[in-house]
């Protein structure tokens, strides 16, 4: 993706962590390490764009906003107006720190909403413990 091609909430590659307002892009889905693994398995190449957390073992997923407003799963947080996330560059999709475990692409910058729903609720219900 070239600078003229990044979205126009993105940092440009020159820049570094961004701290935005969910609510008017996207909103994020905030999870722990192990689940959001075993749901970025569950999704494959239906993913949208993910952040880690490296240092605090998190993965938060970009929704459409309003979306996922009324979700009740345990361990999972939405974030929505009056919640603030930080973004790192597009280039930045290794750690230490915040980085992209899947970065935006021109095709797909969020995931669907219903289908990050099915993904988490299958890890949340599988029998065998989340690998982080």
């Amino acid at each position: 993706m070239t600078t003229s091609e990044l979205p126009r909430w993105m940092p440009s590659r020159r820049a570094e962590v961004r701290t935005l307002a969910a609510g008017e892009w996207w909103d994020a889905v905030r999870v722990p390490l192990g689940l959001g693994v075993h749901a970025l398995r569950h999704l494959g190449d239906e993913t949208g764009a993910v952040i880690r957390d490296g240092y605090g073992g998190i993965l938060y997923w970009l929704i459409s906003p309003g979306s996922a407003a009324h979700w009740h799963l345990p361990q999972v947080t939405v974030l929505g107006p009056g919640c603030h996330v930080a973004i790192p560059p597009l280039h930045r999709t290794t750690g230490p720190g915040l980085y992209w475990q899947v970065p935006p692409s021109q095709v797909r910058e969020t995931t669907a909403t219903p289908r990050l729903y099915a993904a988490l609720h299958a890890s949340l219900s599988s029998d065998r413990p989340p690998a982080a």
